[in-house]
């Protein structure tokens, strides 16, 4: 993910962080569970209780992407780009299983989708392969839950 910096691109990525920032996209709530102990959470949770975690770290990390990547931080945005689809995965995994959450995840993740694309029109155009990939996961993890959801497909 090169970045070329130039004041054009760097103003336009600054303006979208600080609309992201009014949205309340990257603000952390006082007392909020760090990545870290939400990462722990989920391997000591319930099987029923890990979904709405694993979103909730899909969710900080494409915050962390966005950051990272504002910052020209190509490495970490990358990692936190995989976590975004890793975790993706992992909710759907656990909804399925243990049938709980689908919808809400399914729901969540449709939002991160739409973020990214987002997103993906705001970076530099080598750089906008890598997001649609993770879009094109993300659309996939959807329709896998979609299929648990309506396993008899949808009444015509």
């Amino acid at each position: 993910m090169g970045v070329r910096k130039t004041g054009s691109h760097r103003r336009h990525v600054a303006a979208l962080l600080m609309l992201m920032l009014a949205m309340g996209w990257t603000a952390t709530a006082a007392g909020e569970a760090t990545l870290e102990e939400l990462k722990d959470r989920v391997a000591n949770a319930a099987i029923a209780d890990r979904p709405p975690l694993c979103i909730q770290i899909s969710e900080r990390q494409l915050e962390s992407f966005s950051r990272f990547y504002a910052a020209g931080d190509n490495e970490k945005a990358h990692a936190a780009l995989v976590d975004v689809t890793a975790f993706s995965e992992l909710a759907r995994d656990y909804a399925i299983q243990s049938h709980k959450h689908e919808k809400q995840i399914e729901i969540a993740i449709r939002k991160i989708s739409r973020k990214l694309n987002g997103l993906k029109h705001t970076v530099m155009h080598e750089d906008q392969k890598q997001i649609q990939d993770a879009i094109d996961r993300l659309e996939q993890i959807r329709d896998d839950l979609l299929a648990a959801m309506f396993p008899n497909g949808v009444k015509k």
